[in-house]
């Protein structure tokens, strides 16, 4: 009997390493633990090759809703909310909040992996592990502010879309809003999740618009390295509402609940693999930090060339104040040419499509998980309708906000310093959670990972309250 470990298995079988363990995870290969190494005996490889063809294809299309949760949320990070705000603070300050684009990796990397983290070894949400650990009371009111924000975004979201929709195509404003409502609505309830995210992963390609435009627009990139090296930093209320407003669009509430959840996902239909299970999730968890980073690092570069581009056309050219997400692509078009405008135009469309299912998906898991509901996007509409419930109902409410005469742009960058004021308080419980040898067992957050989180949620908390102190001292 050969044995292989799971490197030999991808390279003898091209069999991938992380559907290996997913494998093992599911009982359909039985591994043999040998001096800390999981190794895999050739008749259990053969064993699973061996399966009828349709089962081996349903099971790869069920490890297949495994990949990317890490990828689709830094993505989804960079929502409309998030090309606004991004665009208002370059054109209303230039360069001088780009050096957050870098020191706020690490910080983001730290939560978003000790939420992905908490899903996997737990085996529960955000919310349902701070339901079981800290009581439901807590919970109620940070997840009522948490829809309340993610509807905002939503609406403000289509309305985006609906605009940038009618910039390249002949269609009535109100129309597309419908058109777009319907769509999300169509999708989340039709498509299986592994199609669903398939989707998902695919429309972060949409980022690359934003690099491209800041790349064409023409830009003194020694000064920009200069205010990343040396942050220019401004007593002024205004300007800590803009460090508050980017960290609140940045790290996110509702990125923290979607990526736990999703992590979860992939976990759902986990077996217990006694002495095996510690090695397989040591694996996993090492699989959704490569896939983490690359999430984070992604938002954090799009972050940069947005404010690039604001800076470089909007800001040097007099223009400190943009309204709407269609405002930005407009002003883009005389000073930056057609191209860029319509990358810009198409860039909006791409990452709404990406973003709103993100943002009502992790509403719809955070109140399921609050009130023992049935949830998951795996599940049909029939299992969960609660959980599609939610989802539906926050997209119809989105919808109506852009009816009522609340400009839902202004309303995204006040979102956005809501979200700043939220985090700090959901960090400090993501992070103890992370290192709560009795919640997490042998598999607590790195050294690293609570270092940056204690100083991320320090820097948010500490800019809110300067924020608030200049604001009340005018």
């Amino acid at each position: 009997m050969k044995k292989y470990t799971l490197k030999e298995v991808e390279k003898a079988f091209n069999i991938p390493v992380r559907m290996v363990t997913f494998l093992i995870r599911r009982g359909l290969i039985d591994p043999i633990l040998e001096g800390g190494k999981i190794l895999i005996p050739d008749i259990e490889i053969q064993k699973y090759l061996d399966l009828p063809v349709p089962e081996r294809k349903k099971h790869h299309n069920s490890y297949l809703k495994t990949l990317g949760p890490g990828i689709i949320t830094g993505a989804a990070d960079d929502d409309c909310s998030g090309v606004v705000t991004y665009t208002q603070v370059g054109a209303q300050f230039g360069l001088a909040h780009s050096f957050l684009a870098v020191y706020l990796v690490p910080m983001m990397s730290a939560v978003q992996e000790t939420c992905a983290r908490i899903g996997i070894v737990t085996g529960n949400g955000l919310a349902g592990t701070i339901k079981k650990h800290y009581g439901k009371n807590i919970l109620i009111f940070l997840i009522g502010l948490l829809v309340i924000a993610n509807t905002v975004n939503i609406g403000a979201d289509i309305g985006a879309m609906a605009s940038a929709l009618g910039l390249l195509l002949p269609i009535n404003y109100v129309s597309a809003m419908f058109l777009i409502t319907a769509i999300f609505i169509f999708s989340s309830l039709v498509f299986p999740y592994h199609k669903y995210a398939r989707i998902l992963k695919f429309l972060t390609l949409s980022l690359l618009a934003y690099i491209i435009t800041g790349i064409m627009v023409g830009t003194d990139w020694l000064q920009i390295l200069k205010s990343i090296a040396i942050p220019q930093i401004v007593i002024s209320s205004s300007f800590f509402a803009a460090v508050v407003a980017v960290m609140g669009t940045t790290i996110s509430p509702y990125l923290f609940f979607w990526q736990a959840s999703e992590e979860l996902e992939e976990e759902r239909e986990r077996r217990t693999l006694s002495d095996h299970r510690e090695v397989v999730l040591k694996r996993e968890i090492k699989e959704m930090r490569k896939d983490t980073y690359t999430g984070m690092i992604i938002a954090n570069i799009v972050f940069l060339f947005i404010v690039i581009t604001a800076a470089s056309v909007l800001h040097n050219n007099g223009i400190t104040s943009i309204e709407t997400a269609k405002d930005a692509a407009l002003a883009l078009r005389p000073l930056a040419g057609d191209f860029a405008y319509l990358l810009f135009t198409m860039g909006i469309l791409g990452v709404g499509l990406l973003a709103v299912p993100v943002l009502a998906g992790s509403s719809a898991y955070a109140v399921s998980e609050l009130y023992g509901w049935k949830e998951g996007l795996s599940k049909r509409f029939n299992q969960a309708k609660g959980f599609y419930g939610i989802i539906i109902a926050s997209l119809l409410i989105g919808l109506l906000i852009n009816f009522i005469g609340i400009n839902p742009m202004k309303a995204l960058y006040y979102t956005a310093i809501l979200n700043g004021l939220i985090s700090p308080i959901l960090m400090f419980f993501i992070f103890h959670i992370g290192r709560n040898k009795k919640i997490m067992g042998n598999f607590t957050s790195p050294r690293w990972v609570n270092i940056w989180g204690t100083i991320g949620t320090l820097i948010m908390s500490a800019a809110a309250v300067l924020m608030l102190i200049l604001f009340f001292a005018k």
